[in-house]
């Protein structure tokens, strides 16, 4: 009779190679024999069958198995050769949440909406010019190559009307555009120590702050930003905070060659130490029978797009430290002096949320590939 499998195939892109979990519940009744073909895995005892296909886009090579052993606990680790196609499937090109680059455009009209609760921050409009902004550090370097006085040393750069400066983890708007007067309709200004917070009438969440009487800096993680014909799309929190956060990850160690970096709160806090390990993996899961489930998830049922029997997507896997509460002070201290360390900061409340999401992730990993080191790991979906 059929049945569904638990399995977990992680895949790296670049090597063609995966690690393939079976789990123990599926190994029970022995003697089991196992079938891997080019498109499926089956697990067979009597006459029972577990069968799990292949997303569309991926074959599996069964002759170049390796590395078999069991783990008690966990099940059946083994090693092969997997091809990912440039494909046909949807599974690889599945992406929930568009790049600020792709979602900001000029002369675009686009709407910008409290990612918590929905609520309109600005209503739709054009920008005529996108531009990034330079690395945080920019003024300290051109103090280090200047023979003079840095010309720089007192500048601000700051948006003019209907311009959009792109960070890392913001971008910045200018308070004084027309189609932005409307703010203080939506959002109630909280004094902070040193800056202006700005936060959502509805949800109350931190969207961002004033950084001066003319401009208003949004951090990624608070807004979502949607074409102006489209009606907002709910996106579970807990999704979009670590798929954000995984594009920022990606895109800086792209162009920085920066692989390590320092979580920190606007309260200037370290929470996470993160080191992006891999940006090539793919995953597929396979949850099996309700009796299976409490074996391995990879993510929460909140924590990962629902996809049905089998999900597939694209991940990052990142080594992470937690540094709340003084643990880990020392390693943290030594990342911030560290000029190989890139610093990303966020409101405290979402650094919390990720550290929550990080935590319950690993988790629900196989206890044998949770840890690296020292460090925890995690697979960050995108």
């Amino acid at each position: 009779r059929g049945m569904a499998a638990a399995l977990l195939l992680e895949i790296r892109r670049r090597t063609q190679s995966a690690l393939l979990v079976i789990g123990e519940a599926n190994l029970r009744n022995l003697p089991v024999d196992i079938l891997i073909t080019p498109t499926s895995l089956e697990v067979r005892y009597g006459e029972a069958c577990a069968t799990v296909m292949l997303p569309a886009g991926i074959r599996a090579a069964p002759s170049s198995c390796c590395g078999l052993c069991y783990l008690p606990g966990e099940g059946l680790h083994l090693r092969l050769q997997v091809h990912v196609g440039s494909g046909t499937s949807p599974f690889l090109s599945v992406e929930l949440v568009s790049t600020l680059s792709e979602s900001l455009k000029p002369q675009k009209s686009c709407t910008f909406y409290c990612q918590s609760c929905g609520d309109v921050i600005r209503k739709e409009g054009k920008f005529l010019r996108v531009l990034p902004l330079p690395s945080e550090n920019w003024s300290a370097l051109v103090e280090e190559w200047c023979c003079h006085p840095n010309p720089f040393a007192k500048s601000v750069l700051q948006p003019q009307k209907e311009d959009c400066f792109l960070g890392d983890t913001f971008f910045l708007l200018n308070s004084g555009n027309e189609s932005h007067r409307h703010l203080n309709d939506f959002s109630a200004l909280q004094k902070a120590k040193e800056n202006t917070r700005v936060i959502c009438r509805r949800c109350k969440t931190v969207l961002g702050e004033t950084v001066s009487a003319e401009t208003t800096k949004y951090y990624v993680t608070e807004v979502m930003i949607q074409p102006s014909e489209e009606s907002f799309s709910t996106v579970p929190r807990s999704q979009f905070v670590q798929s954000t956060i995984a594009q920022c990850l990606v895109e800086i160690s792209s162009a920085k060659s920066t692989f390590r970096f320092n979580i920190k709160g606007d309260d200037g806090k370290v929470y996470i130490l993160i080191w992006l390990l891999n940006s090539d993996t793919f995953l597929v899961e396979s949850l099996g029978s309700s009796a299976c489930c409490s074996v391995f998830a990879l993510f929460g049922d909140t924590l990962k797009p629902d996809y049905g029997p089998v999900g597939a997507w694209n991940a990052v896997k990142v080594l992470y430290q937690p540094c709340i509460k003084n643990k880990n002070k020392d390693l943290a201290d030594a990342w911030e002096d560290d000029i190989g360390v890139h610093p990303l900061t966020f409101p405290s409340e979402t650094c919390l949320e990720l550290l929550l999401i990080l935590g319950l992730s690993t988790s629900s990993l196989p206890p044998s590939l949770r840890c690296i080191n020292s460090f925890q790991v995690r697979n960050c979906w995108v």
